[in-house]
């Protein structure tokens, strides 16, 4: 296996412009704005972060449906930025994506047989016999029986059963990375655990390099090996799982740490402590430090002048927050 990341995002920015009666522009929401990062073949990390961080921007930004407006996307070698035509569809063959509404992500009027079958047909596997030989060993893999799905349409399946026919359908083509955007949010409690353990094990049998976007801290110990805090459209934090959710260290961090329920009796009478105020406006965001105005740490005349770059106080532990320099 080459020593190689498979992916290599530098100080990628997704910024959506606002228009005013169609024509005038106002401004840019800058959802993503000079994120960096690495992803080995074969890791499983997850995003997190709530919601408006732009961690979905990410996401589809490389899928390739946003076209970055800065940086660079690096896959196995290649920048995918100005992708286009062929090469952009062979790129979208290399990635996979499960979407968080699985009824939303299937269209109603196909089969299971037919929605496995297009991107086979797109992607010019033309031979009918190879083609449901792939769907049905692709259904026995997400734990689904072949005879019994095959010939129906997605509201006759259950929620989990239509993400696993999701799933099915982002390895159909064997990528080598699956971005999976709240895989489980819309599902029952029930299920959760069991699509979470099917993606992790589907991970590890195929060597794939796994990229869960969610907003829940509570599970992610579960099924990745390193995790990126997103705050307002930046990284704020990264480490291997375990460290960082043992010892947080940026503010927003310990913050969604403390939110976490925690079912102890004597929670109903501990008032949890939270960072007051709201998010940013990603069109307009503060100088400095982005989460400065809700830290009860921020140091004035430097918290909210200067922009803190990643630092690393533990091996392996970034952080952007000036406490750490």
């Amino acid at each position: 296996m080459s020593d190689a990341p498979l992916l290599e995002v530098r100080d990628l920015r997704t910024w959506f412009e606002l228009r005013q009666w169609g024509f005038l522009r106002v401004g840019s929401v800058r959802a993503v704005d000079g994120v960096s990062f690495e992803l080995a073949r074969g890791e499983a990390v997850a995003f997190v972060g709530e919601s408006g961080c732009g961690k979905s921007s990410l996401a589809r930004t490389l899928l390739g449906l946003h076209r970055p407006s800065g940086g660079e996307v690096v896959f196995e070698g290649q920048d995918v930025a100005g992708l286009a035509g062929a090469a952009l569809k062979r790129y979208r063959a290399r990635v996979g994506y499960v979407q968080q509404d699985p009824y939303g992500a299937l269209p109603p009027f196909m089969n299971v047989r037919r929605l496995l079958a297009e991107p086979l047909i797109v992607h010019g596997v033309m031979d009918r016999a190879e083609r449901e030989r792939r769907i049905r060993a692709v259904l026995e893999e997400v734990r689904l029986a072949p005879e019994e799905v095959l010939h129906k349409f997605p509201h006759m399946l259950s929620g989990g059963q239509q993400q696993r026919v999701v799933i099915a359908r982002a390895l159909i083509l064997a990528p080598h990375l699956i971005i999976a955007d709240e895989p489980v949010s819309m599902l029952d409690a029930s299920v959760r655990v069991e699509i979470l353990s099917l993606l992790r094990q589907i991970q590890r049998e195929r060597e794939l390099t796994l990229a869960f976007i969610t907003h829940d801290l509570a599970t992610v110990r579960h099924f990745a090996e390193r995790l990126f805090v997103m705050y307002a459209g930046r990284i704020v934090e990264q480490a291997p799982v375990d460290e960082l959710l043992d010892h947080p260290l940026h503010p927003y961090t310990q913050a969604l740490l403390a939110a976490i329920a925690d079912p102890d009796a004597d929670n109903a009478s501990r008032q949890r402590e939270i960072p007051p105020g709201e998010p940013p406006s990603l069109v307009k965001p503060p100088a400095g430090c982005r989460f400065h105005p809700r830290c009860p740490h921020a140091i004035a005349g430097h918290c909210d002048r200067d922009e803190p770059p990643m630092l690393a106080p533990r091996p392996g532990h970034g952080v952007a927050c000036w406490l750490h320099e």
